[in-house]
């Protein structure tokens, strides 16, 4: 499969990127070496190697939940760019 420069102007498309003509030629030259190293690894046998996924313990990443104080309002506020009593100001979205 060869990247076209068609392809990599869709990818950037997508990804909401501008590029230049330099960089699509760039970039298309990357993708392409890159799915040449795929087909490569494509090549070989892997019909009697046993699977490692996953190759480390997965665990719950999350802490416990709790409750600790919270900051003053007069430190929260301290660097806010617009206040009003002890909230927020900000601007209105909502007409």
């Amino acid at each position: 499969m060869k990247i076209s420069k068609k392809d990599v102007e869709h990818v950037a498309r997508l990804a909401r990127l501008r590029l230049t003509e330099e960089e699509k030629e760039k970039f298309g030259k990357q993708l392409n070496r890159i799915l040449e190293y795929v087909e490569k690894l494509n090549e070989l046998n892997t019909e009697n190697v046993e699977s490692t996924l996953p190759v480390v313990p997965l665990k719950n990443v999350l802490r416990e939940d709790e409750i600790k104080p919270s900051l003053p309002v007069e430190d929260v506020l301290s660097n806010a760019p617009d206040k009003k009593g002890k909230y927020f100001k900000v601007p209105r979205i909502i007409s």
